[in-house]
């Protein structure tokens, strides 16, 4: 009954803290701001508790980020598939008013878990959705989640890899999808203090394994401090 009870209330954590966290604006809504992009790409060292990250300004989703020092978080956003920060050539996709392309949105922030998403997936989130699964694109299943679980709108994209935790995002359905220029989240445990969520369309699950690599070792490349996690479900 200890084991039970102590699941259940790790799993309440979860959930609240998730809610929280998505609960802004349901993950950007349909817009971003449109004014306040740069083209400098002159990079700037962050340091988020004991680690730096060197991210171009270009690159640096709100203006006043733009700058080197200590930050409690920091919000990128880069094109896909080049992962590369605003440019006046791809204006018309970071001001939302173009055709071509997507943008994905990275968070790097303190770690508040000891599992990511992927890690979560069997002790939280299996106990959170409905059975059975629905194929979804790239081969992974999605699973709607169980009216008690407190996730609202929302749907677990769950694929299987082999030797390692599955790929689980979390993607908005309905009116919350289409409102929105990033429909799924993500986080990963990036070292023993530094985590990395990142949002991207929901098209991008079809080939969710290369935007995962390409993601990652952008991230990894631009974290210039601090050991890999110990703890990691990627």
């Amino acid at each position: 009954m200890g084991v039970l009870r102590a699941s259940a209330i790790l799993c309440v954590g979860v959930v609240a803290l998730s809610a929280a966290i998505s609960g802004a604006g349901k993950w950007l809504g349909h817009t971003i701001a449109l004014g306040g992009h740069s083209d400098d790409q002159t990079v700037h060292e962050i340091v988020i508790g004991n680690d730096v990250v060197a991210v171009p300004a270009n690159a640096i989703r709100f203006e006043k980020d733009r700058h080197s020092g200590t930050a409690e978080r920091l919000d990128v956003y880069l094109s896909w598939p080049d992962l590369e920060g605003y440019s006046k050539e791809k204006s018309d996709l970071f001001n939302h008013t173009g055709k071509d392309g997507s943008l994905i949105f990275l968070t790097f922030e303190p770690r508040m878990m000891s599992r990511d998403m992927s890690g979560r997936f069997e002790p939280i989130y299996r106990q959170l959705i409905e059975q059975p699964g629905l194929p979804g694109p790239g081969d992974t299943t999605l699973y709607k989640f169980t009216a008690k679980s407190g996730y609202m709108d929302e749907e677990l994209a769950v694929a299987g890899r082999t030797g390692q935790t599955p790929f689980v995002a979390r993607c908005l359905t309905d009116d919350e999808s289409r409102q929105s220029l990033a429909q799924c989240q993500r986080d990963v445990l990036l070292t023993d203090g530094l985590s990395l969520s990142y949002r991207f369309p929901k098209t991008l699950l079809a080939n969710w394994q290369a935007m995962e690599s390409a993601v990652l070792e952008r991230a990894r490349f631009m974290l210039k401090t601090g050991a890999p996690a110990s703890i990691n479900g990627s």
